[in-house]
């Protein structure tokens, strides 16, 4: 399985070197940034809910270095209510066709966990799918996904997320955790899907505990031979540690993925763009 559509090229835990995407080749390890559409997303929510403000986003993260921009159009945050689908597509579809329009040479990820979103953002013009059930939600996703050989984010989530924070038991969480995504991605690997992306899903049906004994072995996912992203950023295993909230967990959400990165994270999803690329930045100094 771990030849699925890139080349190991990196003795950091099997992180490649680059990625292709959209045709092009991405330098690893690379920030993705968060465009949450949404009015109800844990730290952003009804930020971002106009054109106007979508662009203007979108532009000053390309701007502060980010390879790839993540939309997400339904909060998946703990306890949130389901968007109805037809919201979430009309979003997305919008999102997607606006930003190609004004960033021509976007590479656009959608955060859904619906085939039929998925499949209209991708023939709109998005290029990478991030479903945080990892498939599991809708059977169809695969056949989506191969449809059009896009690149797939498989996510690891304990439930629902109605449901995944309460009282999240594992006999041995990291485990439990690679084995889910392992068998996950065999099955996109045997349908044909080229490239394939691993999260653990951090604060996704798990304890404090959880996420970072998750983030300590993180090893254990980055040496599968599979490009693996880190989503910490500002989540409550940061800022309920730090007896804070998301607004006060940015230092805690640099520190966690300069961890990250040295256990051979191949992307960082964040908030904050312009200091995750300082973080991959100083990464860099360090491991030349």
């Amino acid at each position: 399985m771990a030849e699925s559509g890139h080349k190991i090229t990196n003795n950091v835990a099997n992180r490649p070197e680059s990625i292709i995407l959209q045709g092009r080749h991405i330098r690893i390890p690379a920030v993705m940034g968060i465009l949450n559409i949404t009015d109800d997303s844990f730290y952003d929510g009804g930020r971002y809910v106009n054109e106007e403000a979508w662009i203007e986003r979108v532009g000053r993260m390309v701007a502060e270095g980010a390879a790839i921009i993540d939309i997400g159009a339904a909060s998946t945050r703990p306890g949130a209510a389901e968007v109805p689908e037809e919201v979430e597509y009309t979003r997305v579809v919008n999102a997607v066709k606006l930003l190609r329009a004004a960033f021509p040479d976007i590479i656009l990820s959608i955060d859904t966990y619906r085939s039929r979103v998925a499949d209209a953002a991708l023939h709109a013009g998005a290029c990478i799918i991030n479903d945080i059930s990892a498939g599991l939600l809708d059977s169809r996703m695969v056949d989506v996904v191969t449809d059009y050989d896009a690149p797939f984010i498989l996510m690891h989530m304990q439930g629902t997320p109605a449901t995944m924070q309460l009282n999240p038991h594992y006999n041995d969480v990291v485990a439990e955790v690679k084995a889910f995504l392992l068998q996950r991605a065999e099955i996109f690997a045997d349908k044909g899907v080229s490239t394939i992306i691993l999260d653990p899903g951090f604060g996704f049906g798990k304890t404090l505990e959880h996420n970072y004994a998750l983030l300590n072995h993180f090893e254990q996912f980055t040496s599968t031979g599979f490009p693996v992203l880190a989503g910490l950023s500002r989540k409550s295993m940061i800022y309920k540690l730090l007896d804070t909230n998301p607004a006060g967990a940015l230092n805690g959400t640099s520190a966690l993925n300069m961890v990250a990165l040295l256990k051979g994270a191949s992307f960082l999803r964040v908030h904050d763009v312009k200091e995750a690329v300082e973080v991959v930045r100083l990464y860099q100094a360090l491991n030349q």
